[in-house]
């Protein structure tokens, strides 16, 4: 027969877990929410951003940018994973790492020096567990990533690119489509020539960017040079952030939905542990009443 005590005593256990998860799951609805704000706020530039750099490759002028080349010779990459500090967000670390580790090896292949660097605590640790060599990890990125601090990141990248210490830029994290739709993703940022193209044919394919005879309709000033030292930059830097606003509301989402049914799992546990109970305790009394009854008619 089961020992009431203990059941109770396990009982009382998982309902204080019910209360952790219960109150992680609502402090990640919180963070979700204003993560969601900035990542919806950043999505309408970024595309913008990135729909302009293409109008301009598809306008038929002379558009040269050294972001924009791609390097015949790839001789050093980088890749960059986005994961997260904290774990209790499901499979959200461990699908972004096991993407990680493939597109690693696919660089490695192909590419003669090779570069990792990671953002999350999770990541790190998953990446040494692996035994992969982390070059460069940031732990500075929690739910609210500052634009100030990925600019530092970004303009680092476009520095290396420009003198040649970079030929190209992988990023692994986790896109954020829709409250319902997370998935990871694997794109290569540097150089912007591919993403540009893809834009830029989809602008060239509706013909809402530019005339039946090919020709801009933009008017530079002072020139095209000058106006896209600032606009091809800017267009990376924007799209990296937006990367890193997309995993931090990817990860609150997971850890909304793992706590979330944590919880339902706890109550589930509690509700059979009490039935436990109840017949242990029942069937206890029932023997104890047996007992005196013997007892009493032993002394008749």
């Amino acid at each position: 027969m089961a020992n009431p005590r203990l059941l109770d005593k396990r009982r009382k256990s998982i309902k204080n877990i019910r209360k952790i998860t219960r109150t992680m799951e609502l402090i990640a609805t919180a963070r979700f929410k204003k993560a969601m704000d900035r990542a919806s706020a950043a999505t309408a530039y970024t595309n913008r951003m990135t729909q302009l750099v293409g109008d301009l490759m598809a306008s038929g002028l002379e558009v040269r940018h050294p972001l924009l080349e791609v390097r015949e010779k790839v001789q050093r990459a980088t890749l960059l994973v986005l994961t997260a500090n904290r774990g209790f967000c499901a499979g959200f670390n461990g699908n972004v790492v096991r993407a990680s580790a493939i597109r690693w090896e696919q660089l490695q292949a192909e590419v003669p020096h090779c570069r990792l660097e990671v953002a999350g605590k999770k990541g790190i640790a998953a990446m040494k567990f692996r035994g992969l060599a982390v070059d460069q990890s940031f732990t500075n990125f929690d739910d609210k990533p500052a634009f100030d601090e990925v600019d530092v990141i970004a303009s680092r990248y476009l520095d290396e690119y420009a003198t040649g210490k970079l030929d190209r830029l992988d990023l692994v994290y986790t896109r954020f489509v829709s409250i319902a739709r997370q998935h990871v993703a694997v794109e290569t940022l540097l150089p912007l020539g591919a993403i540009s193209a893809e834009t830029a044919g989809g602008a060239a394919a509706s013909g809402s960017q530019t005339t039946g005879s090919n020709r801009s309709i933009y008017d530079f000033v002072p020139s095209p040079a000058s106006i896209l030292e600032e606009v091809v930059p800017a267009s990376f830097k924007i799209k990296l952030f937006k990367c890193f606003l997309d995993s931090a509301v990817s990860e609150q989402i997971a850890r909304m939905v793992a706590m979330k049914s944590a919880t339902e799992n706890a109550q589930d546990l509690i509700h059979r542990l009490s039935r436990q109970y109840n017949r242990a305790r029942q069937g206890r009394i029932t023997s104890e009443l047996m007992d005196v009854i013997g007892g009493v008619e032993a002394l008749s």
